[in-house]
């Protein structure tokens, strides 16, 4: 590896303190500045990274503005972890001004933006990379290992289950997640489609059903406990996923159960099943049952003690090895796809094919 791949930050909301705990420890990338609406907040993370290493010993500058970071020499990528309905208009800044671009998911709130994010970054021959990158730990790897191995015989079904209460009942501004670019899908989707994706294959068809059984939700904690606030978007989503290969992915995102003793994900195959950990996190146990009991599967895949940052590390070591990065732009687009697939197979009523598809990413061996 050469010089560190130099990192400015646009957003240092609540997200933030994540990354910026991997990038103190990640050496193929050098955070050199922040920017944020809020200056108070931008000025505290940039303190934090310098502090914290992630600045590699230097000062990190706090920017005025997107336009300000983005025009800045030193600053090589823009780490892009702003609310999702500004995620595309910061990408084309970054890449306007010649920048490679690592955001937070979804890649984007549509697909006209999305396409645009992606020519855009075709035309500077820039890199565009989206999270989660929570795939390329152990948890999801050391599974996708497992059905690339044949350990389960032919892969036959999946499901993939995301259940919750809502988030106001614990973010303090949970607004965003219920207008367009939220929701369930939308927030949590990526996660579990992205490791459906690594494990089964792109999906080329989708049909489902969707509701949206309160118009107002209310903050549960922090200084605005008791406002209420209206809904936008469909809070339960059921879907019906076929995969490129064949096998049928069972989908539920809600944000309208209490609590439920539902697994993360499970794959069947013609020879065994697979139990696959929470797709939201890195790593825990990845279980196969061959017919009797659940037996736990050695750790075989996957960056290991990883965090939120991993897949930027990812495609900073991709610029250097002249490599296709994994969280990237293409999966994020075909994920993004499939959930705008779905939400209008679910107003339809009827079946839809998914119209884009993506290459599945290199494991992580």
């Amino acid at each position: 590896m050469g010089e560190p791949l130099k990192i400015g930050i646009v957003g240092a909301g609540r997200i933030s303190g994540a990354y910026l705990s991997t990038l103190n420890g990640l050496t193929p990338v050098r955070l050199t500045a922040v920017t944020d609406l809020d200056r108070d907040r931008a000025v505290s993370l940039a303190a934090a990274g310098a502090a914290g290493g992630a600045g590699n010993g230097k000062e990190v500058a706090v920017a005025g503005s997107v336009a300000e970071l983005v025009a800045r020499d030193d600053v090589d990528a823009v780490l892009n972890l702003t609310i999702p309905a500004a995620h595309a208009e910061v990408a084309l800044a970054a890449l306007g001004a010649g920048k490679h671009v690592y955001g937070e998911k979804p890649l984007a709130v549509d697909r006209k933006e999305a396409e645009a994010v992606l020519a855009a970054a075709r035309a500077a021959g820039l890199r565009v990379g989206c999270a989660p990158d929570t795939v390329l730990g152990t948890g999801t790897q050391t599974a996708r290992r497992a059905v690339d191995e044949g350990l389960i015989g032919r892969p036959v079904s999946a499901t993939a289950f995301m259940t919750g209460a809502g988030h106001e009942t614990w973010h303090p501004d949970p607004e965003f997640y219920y207008r367009p670019g939220g929701g369930p899908l939308l927030d949590m989707g990526p996660y579990y489609l992205s490791a459906l994706v690594h494990l089964l294959g792109p999906v080329v068809t989708v049909t489902g059903a969707s509701s949206r059984p309160r118009a107002e939700r209310t903050i549960g904690s922090g200084p605005r406990a008791g406002h209420s606030f209206p809904v936008e978007v469909d809070t339960h989503i059921t879907g019906i996923l076929e995969h490129v290969g064949g096998a049928l992915s069972t989908l539920v995102m809600s944000f309208d159960v209490k609590a439920a003793r539902l697994p993360r994900i499970e794959v069947h195959g013609t020879a065994a099943s697979l139990s696959v950990p929470d797709p939201n996190g890195f790593d825990g146990p990845v279980e196969i049952n061959r017919g009797t009991d659940w037996e736990e599967l050695p750790v075989s895949a996957g960056y290991r003690d990883a965090g939120r940052g991993i897949g930027l590390a990812d495609l900073a070591e991709a610029l250097a090895q002249g490599r296709p990065h994994r969280a990237s732009a293409e999966l994020a687009a075909h994920v993004l796809d499939v959930m705008l697939t779905l939400t209008e197979a679910a107003d339809r009523g009827r079946a839809l094919a998914v119209a884009s598809t993506c290459e599945r990413p290199a494991p992580v061996n």
